[in-house]
Parts: C-alpha cells; sequence; structure tokens
C-alpha cells in the first residue's frame, strides 16, 4: 500500500507511506541521493539515473530516518539547466586540465575562500559535491559556521583566476539553490555575492 503525501494530511509533501506505513519514503530525498549518486559516477546516463534511484530507494527503505523537512525543492527547469551547466563544465575544464597537463611552466597553486550565500547544510554540501566534481575545481574544507568553501586553484599568478574561480563557484551555487532550493534560499542567490575571502 503506498499513501502519497498530497492526498495524505499526516504526511509532508513530497512523501509516501510504503510497507503498511512503517516506511516512510521522502521523495525529495531520492531525488537528491540520485544526484550525488550520478555526480559521484560523473557519468550522466539512464542506467546511471536508474541505478541512483534503486540505491536511494533501498537506503531509504533500510535506513530510515525521522521524517523531517529537509527544505529540498524541485525544480524542473532550474534541474534541466544545472545538468547541461555540469556536463558543460567537466568537459571545457577537463579540456583545460588536460592542456595544463602538457604546458611545461609551473603553476603557482592557491587556496581561496569563497563566501556563499545560502546557509542550509543541504544547499552548502550540494555546493562543494558539485565543484569538486569539475576536474578543475577541489573543495579542501567547508567552513559551515559562515558558509564558506576554501577551494583549491593552480593560476594563483593570474590575477584573474582569484576572480574567475570565485564567480564560477557562485554561478554553481546559484544554479543548485535554483534546482532544489526553497523561496527563502532563491531570494538570497538573487542578491549579490558577499565580498571578502581571500586565498591562504
Amino acid at each position: 500500500m503506498i499513501s502519497l503525501g498530497f492526498h495524505d494530511p499526516d504526511l509532508p509533501p513530497y512523501r509516501c507511506v510504503v510497507l503498511g506505513r512503517r516506511r516512510i519514503l521522502d521523495l525529495p530525498l531520492i531525488a537528491w541521493l540520485t544526484v550525488v549518486w550520478v555526480l559521484l559516477w560523473g557519468n550522466l546516463s539512464w542506467a546511471n539515473v536508474l541505478n541512483g534511484v534503486l540505491v536511494a530507494v533501498v537506503l531509504c527503505l533500510v535506513f530510515p530516518l525521522p521524517v523531517v523537512d529537509l527544505r529540498l525543492r524541485l525544480h524542473p527547469l532550474g534541474i534541466t539547466r544545472l545538468a547541461v551547466c555540469l556536463l558543460a563544465d567537466m568537459y571545457s575544464s577537463g579540456v583545460k586540465v588536460a592542456r595544463q597537463m602538457f604546458d611545461s611552466r609551473p603553476y603557482r597553486a592557491a587556496v581561496l575562500a569563497v563566501p556563499l550565500r545560502c546557509r542550509s547544510d543541504l544547499m552548502l554540501t550540494a555546493t562543494a559535491v558539485a565543484v569538486s566534481n569539475v576536474p578543475d575545481g577541489s573543495v579542501v574544507e567547508v567552513r559551515r559556521s559562515n558558509a564558506t568553501l576554501f577551494v583549491h586553484i593552480l593560476e594563483a599568478d593570474d590575477p584573474e583566476a582569484a576572480d574567475r574561480a570565485r564567480r564560477s563557484v557562485w554561478r554553481m551555487e546559484e544554479l543548485i539553490v535554483r534546482a532544489f532550493g526553497d523561496h527563502e534560499e532563491i531570494d538570497r542567490v538573487r542578491a549579490a555575492p558577499r565580498p571578502g575571502g581571500g586565498g591562504r
């Protein structure tokens, strides 16, 4: 017996009950776990998506979580835009990394602090995963207290490299929030990013 949260007033939205109310499947959580599965494999294919859904459902059934509102919302247009941009970034940054491998000049590395606009743990984690999934982006630390990502960059000797890296992280943050965030978080990413941050 499956009961959807849309039709059951005792359930939060986007949830469904299976196994005689002994298990609750959180549909946004399943969608998010599927996205993480695809990002970890680094290959967007129907097989990976279906496997991700299957793994997410099994995890939710075997390790049930208490009913909480993760503030995860699904925006189909935003999800499509995020997927397209991730694929484009993976291709372009892969070409960039390949070019750097065959370049004989030395690169000066640095770690850049990038303050984010979103505050929820879910959006912060999602942004960190998405940034790390791109070959030339590497998150070395996530500071939850002030919502800051520390990103490793190679071309620190280029004065514009730091600005490009910050804009890239802020762009990915906005794509993530517009795909999975609630109205409050979407309003946050509409504002200009906070100034500040630096290398270390």
